[in-house]
């Protein structure tokens, strides 16, 4: 039951803290305000909002399935994982607070909406959604991508999770956007207000979460690095 409590939670804030970054959140404002141009009432944008947000948690599951399962099928690096991912932990929280505090950046490959894909996804009430939120899901960022194969890939091989983590990871990246959709739907106005709260809220977030990363690494290598002297002397 641990991983029910630990996993669940830490799984749903890495999503959230990814979808208000920087890049995400814009892409998903964007996102949800093409859409609900085409939208007539509250209820339709919001029902936009959920199908995107099921689309973000088909495609990290998908890549769970595909990245977490690939590498536990593989024997050898399995029972490496399995006998040394808590030593990796430690290494891997401080690339990770790296990434967050914006010390670490990268530019990479990413796959995107074109302009083309959008306004099928504004005239296609129930697959549009889903489909945007699939490809935006997939939009590479320094956050998102150090967030989810820095900390929730091994997250997910800690507890042997390839479906349930990605798809609450996915559950939090989508609940800022059904926030955005209920917005949209009744004060379209009030979206930019909104946006400028976010903003500060993960200006703030990320670098406390990059903080708290830092310090749970440092004192993880500490204690593993202490034990091995205890056990070679």
């Amino acid at each position: 039951m641990e991983w029910l409590y630990v996993g669940a939670v830490s799984a749903l804030w890495f999503g959230i803290l990814t979808s208000i970054s920087p890049c995400p959140l814009a892409t998903n404002i964007a996102a949800m305000s093409y859409i609900g141009k085409s939208l007539g009432s509250p209820r339709a944008v919001l029902s936009s909002g959920l199908l995107y947000t099921l689309g973000r948690v088909l495609a990290y599951m998908a890549l769970g399935v595909i990245v977490i399962k690939g590498l536990l099928s593989i024997p050898g690096l399995a029972q490496f994982l399995e006998r040394y991912m808590n030593l990796l932990i430690g290494p891997l929280l401080i690339i990770v607070a790296l990434f967050l505090l914006e010390v670490w950046s990268f530019s990479g490959p990413s796959v995107s909406a074109n302009g083309q894909i959008q306004r099928w996804a504004a005239k296609s009430r129930y697959l549009g959604p889903v489909l945007l939120g699939l490809i935006f899901a997939l939009t590479l960022c320094p956050v998102s991508a150090g967030l989810f194969f820095g900390s929730l890939v091994p997250l997910s091989i800690q507890y042997k999770s390839t479906l349930i983590l990605p798809a609450i990871y996915g559950i939090g990246t989508g609940l800022p956007v059904i926030g955005f959709a209920v917005v949209l739907g009744f004060s379209a106005g009030s979206l930019g207000k909104v946006f400028n709260r976010l903003k500060q809220f993960e200006f703030w977030a990320r670098r406390v979460t990059g903080v708290v990363f830092l310090l749970a690494g440092a004192f993880l290598i500490y204690r593993n690095l202490s034990g091995y002297v205890r056990l070679v002397s």
